[in-house]
């Protein structure tokens, strides 16, 4: 391999970028767009949920527990209502989440030691949002209705036992418990994604279409160099996209990074290959951009996006499509991804994901070397 021969056609290919303002906007622009908008867009935080009240007893007793309500993060009072009606009307309108309704009995029933009933009534549309909601609600009163509890005793002359069993938590990784924290680190596979096998599935198809094709295979240049040469300026790109990416993060998004910076660069480099010869074999089999283009999406992009766990929790879905991911380097990638920032895990412990993202790296090398002839066809 001649590196004079190598070097000509990795300029003549980094010319073609820079000459090229959508391929040049796709490197430079992208990144740093999906890097704003999954950070800032895509929050499953459910904080402030607006929630509409009808407190129908009008007590000290209602008003106190209501004030747990205001006093939540999780909740944002919007309005006080006098009638189901404005409940119903606020959850078909979108205006409140959920209504909370006070019984007019509430604070007689209290007094009585004896049970009450709060109603919430939950817009279900989305069953997670309703889901987490819920749990919110009954931990607001059932820390509400402890605190009675004790009220009650203490005012009876009662001695409190104390709770024989109690839950005493400590998040690790994610300590504030940010979405942002696990969606901003799987940006990087998206990214890579599109510079890797959006980009390179077009630099074959390209020269064919153009018909340039026939001068390179004329020139004393072998494949390996024609393949070399063409895919080491978007591989430089890359890991210049990662750095950005990486800083967007740590600096902006101040996701925390515990990891080592060499390790990344290295998975990442494994990870940029295999997109790397995977958008080649595109470029080479479909001999058109257009064709090469919707291809390389199908097959790199959505997956990354949807089978990867970058945004779904890959042990939450079915048995038969957990396996059907393994088949995904992106999985992997987005896996070491989450460890690196938000663990800091050894190199020793990455094995589980690095072996078969390696071993990715290895077969897809091949199929693209294997599949381009200096030849015309």
């Amino acid at each position: 391999m001649s590196l004079t021969r190598l070097f000509a056609v990795a300029k003549k290919e980094l010319l073609q970028i820079l000459r090229d303002t959508r391929s040049l906007g796709i490197v430079v622009i992208m990144p740093i767009t999906l890097m704003l908008l999954f950070g800032y867009g895509v929050n499953l935080d459910l904080k402030k949920i607006p929630i509409y009240v009808y407190d129908q007893d009008g007590s000290q007793q209602s008003q106190d527990l209501l004030k747990r309500f205001q006093a939540s993060e999780y909740f944002d009072v919007v309005r006080a209502v006098n009638n189901n009606s404005d409940i119903a009307r606020a959850l078909d309108s979108g205006e409140a989440h959920m209504g909370v309704v006070i019984p007019w009995d509430f604070s007689q029933r209290l007094g009585r030691g004896g049970p009450v009933n709060v109603q919430a009534v939950v817009d279900a549309t989305d069953n997670n949002t309703a889901n987490v909601l819920i749990g919110y609600t009954q931990a607001v009163v059932q820390g509400y209705s402890s605190d009675v509890q004790l009220d009650w005793l203490q005012a009876h002359g009662q001695s409190i036992q104390p709770v024989p069993v109690s839950v005493q938590t400590r998040t690790w990784y994610n300590e504030d418990l940010e979405s942002s924290a696990f969606i901003v680190p799987g940006v990087l596979a998206l990214v890579m994604s599109v510079i890797g096998a959006f980009l390179t599935s077009l630099t074959i198809a390209r020269e064919w279409e153009r018909g340039s094709m026939e001068q390179l295979i004329s020139t004393p240049v072998t494949a390996m160099e024609i393949m070399v040469g063409k895919l080491a300026p978007y591989f430089v790109l890359g890991i210049l996209d990662v750095a950005v990416c990486v800083v967007l993060a740590v600096g902006w998004f101040h996701v925390p990074f515990r990891g080592s910076y060499i390790t990344l660069a290295v998975c990442s480099a494994l990870f940029l290959v295999v997109v790397l010869s995977l958008g080649f074999f595109i470029s080479v089999i479909t001999k058109n951009q257009l064709a090469a283009s919707q291809v390389a999406l199908i097959i790199t992009f959505l997956p990354a996006f949807l089978l990867s766990g970058f945004l779904f929790a890959i042990e939450q879905m079915p048995i038969a499509l957990q396996w059907i991911t393994r088949i995904f380097p992106a999985r992997y990638y987005v896996s070491i991804l989450k460890k690196i920032f938000l663990k800091g895990t050894p190199v020793a412990m990455l094995s589980a994901d690095l072996l078969p993202l390696a071993l990715f790296t290895v077969i897809l090398a091949l199929v693209a070397t294997r599949s381009f002839h200096k030849r015309l066809e």
